[in-house]
């Protein structure tokens, strides 16, 4: 083969309080880390985003050099050529780090968890990096997550879901109105398009929310994941 594979991606995890049956992945913004964005969560709520049931994973993306940045190095899922929703995607790097977090699904399923007890879903470039992996290469997930988050105009998702005739995973977003960085107009156009190509979709409005994260949104979120999620009954 000659490739060498890519190294296991770090991760911070917030274990289950009783029987492990489902998990959660969940991927951080641009420059974060998982560490990061578990602290972040923890803080808005009080305590750590926490289940009986599920397992919480936050990755951390390795290092890269980021176009938006000038090339500096910075924990991105991918490159981006600017941050807008009309310029290509760098599908390159996306491709790429979609291996690397299939490693992370296949380490779920290899401890027997089902993909459908598997969620996957982010905060911005997070949530972006959760549609492409979940719609373009692990359609039987439970279902996604998309925090102030978009797709570009002519996304990858959108060309195979264009070809795709089976069930897919739904898409949980939220926006908030008044979000500077990605707004919320292209989140938005994310929704209408995901829909439009055959996604159960719905999205969240939060008022005079920035691009950030509010308790009200962590709380909706965590009642969306139980109800994919559910606790199973013990077999017999």
């Amino acid at each position: 083969l000659g490739m060498a594979a890519p190294a296991a991606l770090q991760r911070s995890v917030v274990s289950p309080a009783g029987r492990h049956t489902a998990s959660l992945i969940f991927l951080h913004g641009s420059g974060d880390t998982g560490q990061g964005a578990r602290a972040w969560i923890k803080q808005i709520l009080n305590q750590d985003m926490a289940f009986q049931h599920i397992k919480v994973i936050y990755p951390t993306a390795p290092a890269r050099p980021y176009t938006p940045m000038k090339g500096a190095f910075s924990n991105v899922w991918f490159d981006r050529y600017k941050i807008c929703n009309d310029c290509p995607e760098h599908i390159e790097s996306i491709d790429s780090m979609c291996r690397g977090l299939t490693d992370l699904i296949n380490d779920e399923v290899k401890n027997g968890i089902a993909k459908n007890r598997i969620l996957i879903g982010g905060f911005s470039m997070g949530g972006g990096m959760a549609m492409h992996l979940a719609y373009r290469f692990h359609q039987d997930l439970a279902g996604v997550f998309a925090l102030s988050s978009f797709l570009n105009i002519d996304s990858a998702v959108y060309q195979a879901l264009k070809r795709n005739e089976g069930a897919l995973p739904e898409l949980f977003q939220c926006h908030g109105t008044a979000d500077d960085l990605v707004l919320y107009s292209w989140g938005e156009d994310t929704n209408k398009m995901l829909k439009s190509l055959g996604v159960s979709a719905s999205l969240h409005t939060f008022p005079n929310l920035n691009h950030e994260l509010s308790r009200t949104e962590i709380e909706k979120l965590k009642s969306w994941i139980v109800k994919k999620l559910p606790v199973e009954a013990p077999k017999a």
